[in-house]
């Protein structure tokens, strides 16, 4: 994460084959990631955000990875 001059948060994503392998796990991953963000990017601070998904995301429970992804807002928000 870097700040930026933009007043608002910004999400990049880099979720990879080899990461997630079929298209349909890499587009969940995808989608779950930017649902998350879209929720919660008013609170936090003007900062442009990679998101590098792992392998462990791959097959992972929806409701897990989203709680991994409030873990990662309240970092953010620090």
């Amino acid at each position: 994460m870097r700040p930026n001059d933009q007043n608002e948060a910004r999400l990049g994503l880099a979720v990879s084959v080899k990461v997630a392998g079929s298209g349909v796990e890499r587009n969940r991953i995808r989608r779950m990631i930017r649902e998350s963000f879209r929720l919660h990017q008013h609170e936090l601070p003007a900062m442009d955000l990679v998101i590098s998904a792992r392998s462990r995301a791959r097959g992972t429970a929806s409701g897990e990875l989203r709680a991994s992804l409030e873990e990662l807002w309240g970092i953010v928000r620090q």
